[in-house]
């Protein structure tokens, strides 16, 4: 009996770790959507649909892409007949990541044709998302006309931008004609040749105060020189030749 009931126990712990595995799974599946090929169309689609509403110059982004996986997840259950949904984050997402290789081969496209692009989604996305930049803004212009926001646009004026001119020396402040510059430019060289010729005669002065002295201290000398014998005589000293 024992034996027995413990094999009962084991089996109910089994099946109650199995129900817990499998409730994980489905929430975890639940958590996580996975974007097969059948989905990642449906996104397509409905996303290329709504291309007029999400260029608008005013939109909520948010409720677009509600609004995107509402139609989505309504697709899914109807080819699948499953409780399935997905997020509009995760439509968001799915969608930045498809720009971006749309974009890659948009350039590819551009160097080599598109015949080099083998991406499934390509074409269909290239149908809308590949028009001339002035067809989107002459669209934009279509769409602003007749709105506040395109009146407002259309009722401003803008002022150009110029570069300043550079002034020219009659525009400026207290600016001097060449001529006066010229005849400013001699009376300097002027003033200095004065200045060069004063200075050179200070210095012939001094040249010649410095010889006048010199003149005077040899006069003065002879003098003393021949003043000499006389003091001798008078003082009755005998000179050498007698």
């Amino acid at each position: 009996m024992e034996v027995i009931e413990s094999i009962v126990t084991d089996a109910i712990e089994v099946e109650d770790l199995t129900t817990t595995v499998t409730t994980l799974e489905s929430e975890k599946s639940k958590a996580e959507f996975v974007w097969t090929i059948q989905a990642t169309w449906h996104l397509v689609h409905v996303r290329l649909d709504m291309d007029p509403e999400f260029d608008q110059p005013v939109c909520k982004k948010k409720k677009l892409w509600e609004t995107v996986a509402e139609r989505v997840t309504a697709k899914l259950r109807a080819d699948e007949s499953t409780d399935v949904s997905v997020k509009a984050f995760e439509c968001d997402l799915k969608w930045r990541n498809m720009l971006a290789t749309y974009r890659k081969n948009a350039e590819r496209a551009k160097r080599l044709g598109t015949s080099s692009v083998h991406w499934e989604f390509f074409k269909e996305m290239h149908e809308v998302l590949g028009r001339s930049y002035e067809e989107v803004e002459a669209q934009r212009k279509a769409k602003l006309n007749g709105t506040k926001l395109g009146k407002a646009i259309a009722s401003k004026r803008f002022t150009p931008i110029l570069p300043t001119p550079t002034a020219t020396a009659s525009q400026l402040p207290n600016a001097r004609p060449p001529q006066d510059l010229l005849q400013l430019y001699l009376e300097l060289q002027e003033r200095k040749l004065n200045m060069w010729a004063q200075q050179k005669a200070l210095e012939e002065r001094k040249i010649e105060a410095i010889n006048n002295l010199a003149r005077a201290i040899t006069c003065l000398s002879q003098n003393n020189s021949m003043q000499i014998p006389k003091e001798c005589v008078a003082s009755g000293t005998p000179s050498t030749q007698q």
